[in-house]
This record gives C-alpha cells, structure tokens and sequence, in this order.
C-alpha cells in the first residue's frame, strides 16, 4: 500500500467507519502485506512523537527544559515500538481465537485488519503527545474512537453477529488494555499491573462459553465506554444524515456531535471563559505573593480546554505554581481516566508518590525529601484540575495552596457550558 493510499484509508476509516469497514474487509491482503504496508508506518507514529517530546523537545517547569539523553530516548522509543507491534499480533490472533465464542468466524488477515484499523484513530492521535499539556487528552479520545471503530468493523471482518459486537468488543478492549499496560511497564521497568487490570476490569461480568451474557456496570470504566460507543454510533448516523443533505450548518453540528461522543459527553462543553478561571487563583498563598497570572482558552479536536496559570514566591527562596484547568468538551473523557486510574503509592528512597480518592475525587501527591519539591493535584466534579507543584518545606504547604481555591465553588459549575444535542 503506497502513501496514497495510506492517507485515503486512514481518512475513511476516521470519518465514514460504517461504509469503510465492508470495503476494507472485502479487499484481499495478507499478514506480511498488512504489517508491511501499513502498520509498520502508522505504529511508528507514536513511538517517533514520544521520543521528539521526551528527547527533544522536553517537559518545561520554572523556565526549566528537562529532557531524556538521545540514547535513552531512542532505546526507549524503539523498544517500545518493537513491543506495539508485537502486540498488535498478539491482539489479532486474541481476536482470531475468540470469534467463534462471540458467533464469529476466525480468519487470521481479517483479525489483523481488525485490530490494524481500529488502532488506527490511536496511532494518529498518539502524534499529540508533542503537545504540552493537552496532547495526552488527545492520545485518550483517539484510543476511546478506537474503541468504537473496533464495535462497527468486528461484524465485518469477524462475522460476528451485531447483537453480539458490543460483547467482543468489551473483552477484547479488556485484553487490549492489560497489554499495552504491561508493555509500558517494559518500557519504563516498572513492574505491577494489578491496579490497573483490576480498574479496566472493575465492573464487568462474561457468563457462558458463547457469549450471550454480557454485563457490564456502567459506571465502571468498560460501561462508560460502552455508553460512549453508543453516543459515537447515533452521532455517526447524523453525520450520515447531514452529509447526505449537503446542508454545511448540519454537518457542521453532526460534526459538534460526534466529537462530545468521542469526548463522552451527551453535548457540545464551552469552558470556563479565562477571566473567570482565573478568578479562583487567590492574590497570595500565607507568605507566598503572586508574582505572575496568566489564563487562556483554546481548542483541541474541537474541545475546548481552558486554563489559568500563577506563580508565588517569598524572600526564603519557596516557589509555587498553582494551575486550575477546565477540560471542558473532554470532561467525559476526564471521568473515565478517573474510573480507570489506580489507587497506588510508590516508595523511593527520597520521597513517594501516590494515586488515590478522596471524598469521590481523584487526587496525586508526590514529594522528594532531598530537594524540598514536590506536586499535589486533584480532579474536582470529574471536570476541572487544581494543581500546585514547588519548593517548599513539606507537601502540606501544596496541599494547602490547592485548599486556597474554592473547590466547592469549581465543583459547583461541573455542568456550566453545557449544551445538550
């Protein structure tokens, strides 16, 4: 497949899944044909955008540009596309020895393409990982439309009856979920992957070798997807409906629609404007005097994303930067990351770092000992972040900087800007 036809498969199966998926499982191809001519460029694609931000690029704090060795970051950056493609395989031939259990009939080139195009919204979302701060919001709605694109294409490629997609597609999501967490684990040598098994586990239930009883919580991690795959489905019909019509204002709230599926939201999010985002960072923290306020408002995959920004420091030398961040369009997404975070705490020799709930929000802390630094953010109504990072003496003075900000005040807004479709 040249790159013609690369660009004119990736755009079809993005945009027209449903009339795309029985063209693409009616070509004929082979395993080496499909890697070759396909894969191989498109897994590349992720592996290269990690290494340039990693490597090149850097993570910025204080006016501070942290980057990976060169080496590292290539070592890490093919080692972990080495591992994509094996599992890729793996997931196809998951796929293959599954579908007689879902009604299916098992084909090994057609569970490839399954797995190949699916993957496909990932592996092209996975480019916004160069960008700061919003690229990984990004990368998630990508692998969430992957997940729909995986329920509209297994009755083509698979056989498998409709009624019985929405089954395959959950366990094969699970599965999918535990390998790629265990090949990150690989990559950065960090072994445990029960917390994370059990979180994309965690409500759901398969009876019966032919697959006929399917249940799935939803408000665990899997019945969020489902729901999400259910709103892509019927926005994907008014997509169908407005194309069809030519009329530019439908299509373009067809297209509105879509995106608050893929984001797991019922409707179009305006965020929080910058002026009043900004208005909940406080003019100081106990000794601490703001020195700098920024705010803005942007858009990413048409979900708009706003932030505010301030920094605070004293005579002694202590810095804080305190950010608050509306996800806005992508709250959906928001809740399912939380739905699907572990609850974890690592030891180090100098400090910790742990994941966990509290009073129904998702929190992180992370504290060094040795240079007094350290990180406190929670997630607040599964919409806004309030985050403080910074030299000071114990990560009770972060702690307390998040606690300057209203946080019942920001839970209370979790729906402003909200237009349902």
């Amino acid at each position: 497949m040249d790159s013609g036809k690369i660009i004119a498969r990736v755009k079809a199966i993005l945009t027209t899944p449903k009339t795309e998926w029985p063209v693409a499982a009616a070509e004929p191809a082979t395993v080496n044909g499909l890697f070759t001519g396909y894969i191989l460029i498109l897994a590349a694609l992720p592996a290269v955008a990690a290494f340039i931000k990693g490597s090149l690029i850097g993570t910025s704090a204080f006016g501070i540009t942290v980057r990976d060795s060169i080496g590292g970051g290539i070592t890490r950056m093919v080692l972990g596309y080495l591992l994509s493609l094996v599992v890729v395989y793996l997931m196809a031939l998951i796929i293959n020895a599954l579908a007689p259990t879902f009604g299916g009939q098992k084909n090994m080139v057609q569970a490839l393409k399954t797995v190949a195009y699916a993957w496909t919204a990932s592996w092209i979302a996975g480019i916004a990982l160069i960008v700061p701060w919003l690229g990984w919001l990004v990368a998630l709605a990508g692998a969430v439309y992957g997940v729909y694109l995986l329920y509209l294409g297994l009755p083509q490629t698979m056989k498998c009856p409709a009624e019985k997609s929405a089954g395959y597609t959950a366990v094969s999501v699970i599965i999918a979920f535990v390998l790629s967490w265990i090949v990150g684990a690989i990559v950065i040598g960090v072994v445990g992957t029960a917390a994370f098994t059990g979180a994309a586990m965690g409500g759901m239930h398969v009876t019966g070798s032919n697959g006929d009883s399917v249940t799935i919580d939803g408000n665990s991690a899997m019945g969020q997807l489902a729901a999400m795959g259910k709103r892509a489905e019927q926005a994907s019909k008014d997509m169908e409906a407005a194309q069809k019509s030519g009329d530019s204002a439908a299509q373009s709230a067809a297209m509105g629609k879509m995106m608050g599926a893929m984001a797991g939201t019922d409707g179009n999010v305006e965020a929080l404007a910058p002026d009043q985002i900004k208005a909940f960072l406080p003019d100081n923290l106990g000794n601490l005097e703001r020195s700098s306020l920024s705010a803005q408002r942007n858009k990413a995959m048409g979900m708009q994303i706003s932030e505010a920004s301030a920094d605070y420091s004293a005579d002694n030398g202590q810095h804080v930067t305190l950010e608050v961040s509306d996800t806005g369009g992508a709250k959906g997404l928001m809740s399912l990351a939380s739905a699907m975070a572990p609850e974890e705490e690592k030891q180090t020799e100098h400090g910790y770092e742990k994941t966990y709930s509290a009073s129904g929000n998702l929190v992180h802390e992370a504290w060094d000992t040795q240079s007094k630094y350290g990180e406190y953010s929670v997630v607040v109504g599964k919409r806004f972040t309030v985050k403080a990072t910074g030299n000071v003496d114990s990560i009770d003075q972060l702690k307390q900087a998040v606690g300057n900000v209203d946080l019942s005040r920001l839970e209370s807004l979790k729906d402003a800007g909200v237009k349902p479709n």
